[in-house]
């Protein structure tokens, strides 16, 4: 009853990559483009089997940096260290909200409501409610090209406000720019950001919001201020005079005779107040009526037209063909090297282009996949147990998500740097733009 199969195999064919992918294909022309030889050095000390095992507190240990020269007297240095270190920076700590900005009666949300599976992530509003997420910038160049300077993922609790500064200097610093203009909706346009871009040099083509017709009452643009005589003029001919008791370092109030506003026949749309109409001007009035004026200029205009049909549409982009539009990750340091990576394949797109690649980009897939096959020895789950025990000796959980945290940033930041430099500069057009959208965070 036994008998025997005859089982007849296929021929071994011989297979190369080589043969298999086409020549105008993707990672073909990336390989011929970008030089990724940093990647082996950045991973080499790591990977190396001669490493010799020591402790977590002698990896972390760099030697102190070499001082740069300066023309700062001593007492000038020494100031200039204590407000560094009082500023909250928002890159170092990677949009992180500054908790140490408490007031009186005060609470935040973010504190009372916490999320189960990322704790990073914040309340913000959507179109159907509130969703928890993410708070993405973008810093821009003005050029036909639009290349992505700088990308930071900030918790959806910070405001829009808080970190434009930091991402601008950052930008200039690391680019060595000097722009002419800077670009961005209302919700940068407060009062520090403005006169800080404006003593730099730099245009700042942001609108203010407008606060003066939130209510029924006459606006402040329908008094007339009177520089030579530091009074406002109200639109019956009275003064409003300096109010020193009720002014501050910042602000200076000016404020009507109670006899004069309570006798106006203006006073019903004026004001509800028996003490007179006051004024509010800030001490920086004079670079803040600068920046309205521009608002009527052409070169204004076209600023404002071209981020919102030019550069706004790279959040598109990253939505329709980046997955952009709920992070894949979560906590905070690994959604900032998402960003990151989705940026360095917007800005390979570009280079890819300028090279005279025929072909349509890949979309973002080929370059997730890229990024996650240079990094993965940073993403196995038995990395502690295996590379870092090569590296530290120890188990320690928490050095090794330290490392594997500070790492996975290091590599995702100088892999887009090196992309940025690659992209010649020269096309600049000495305008930045800063943009911003909302992402929801990681699905449960």
């Amino acid at each position: 009853m036994m008998g025997t199969k005859e089982r007849a195999f296929a021929p071994i064919v011989a297979v190369s990559l080589e043969v298999l992918v086409p020549t105008d294909h993707f990672y073909r022309q990336l390989q011929r483009t970008l030089d990724l030889s940093f990647v082996r050095e950045f991973v080499q000390e790591s990977l190396s089997e001669e490493k010799t095992s020591r402790g977590a507190s002698e990896q972390e240990e760099n030697p102190a940096p070499m001082p740069l020269p300066t023309s700062l007297s001593p007492q000038a240095h020494e100031e200039l260290s204590q407000q560094n270190e009082a500023h909250h920076d928002w890159i170092e700590q990677l949009g992180a909200q500054d908790r140490e900005q408490t007031s009186r009666g005060y609470q935040r949300m973010a504190d009372l409501q916490v999320s189960t599976t990322d704790l990073d992530a914040t309340l913000m509003q959507t179109k159907n409610g509130t969703d928890l997420g993410y708070h993405t910038h973008y810093v821009v160049d003005g050029s036909k090209s639009r290349i992505i300077l700088n990308v930071l993922v900030t918790p959806a609790e910070v405001m829009d406000n808080q970190p434009m500064l930091d991402l601008l200097w950052r930008t200039r610093f690391r680019w060595k720019l000097w722009p002419r203009q800077v670009t961005g909706d209302r919700k940068y346009g407060t009062e520090d950001n403005l006169v800080a871009i404006e003593d730099q040099g730099i245009r700042a083509y942001i609108p203010l919001p407008d606060l003066d017709h939130c209510t029924e009452f006459l606006s402040a643009d329908q008094f007339r201020y009177e520089a030579e005589r530091d009074v406002y003029m109200c639109p019956a001919g009275k003064e409003l005079r300096f109010d020193r008791p009720h002014s501050t370092e910042r602000s200076r109030r000016y404020r009507a005779r109670a006899q004069d506003c309570n006798h106006c026949p203006l006073k019903a749309q004026c004001t509800t107040s028996k003490q007179g109409r006051s004024l509010c001007r800030s001490v920086d009035e004079a670079c803040l009526d600068r920046v309205r004026a521009y608002q009527s200029t052409e070169a204004y205009k076209r600023a404002l037209r071209k981020r919102q049909v030019w550069v706004e549409p790279l959040f598109a982009e990253a939505k329709d063909w980046h997955g952009m539009r709920r992070f894949r990750l979560r906590r905070l340091w690994r959604v900032n090297s998402e960003s990151l990576m989705i940026a360095a394949g917007q800005n390979l797109k570009r280079l890819l282009k300028k090279r005279g690649w025929g072909r349509r980009p890949s979309p973002a897939e080929a370059v997730f996949r890229l990024f996650l096959t240079l990094c993965g020895w940073l993403t196995d789950p038995s990395l502690k147990y295996r590379s870092l025990s090569l590296v530290f000796g120890s188990d320690d959980l928490m050095s090794t998500k330290t490392y594997i945290s500070s790492s996975l940033m290091s590599f995702t930041k100088d892999f887009f740097n090196r992309l940025v430099f690659y992209l010649d500069f020269s096309p600049f057009s000495r305008s930045l733009y800063v943009i911003d959208i909302y992402n929801r965070s990681s699905k449960d």
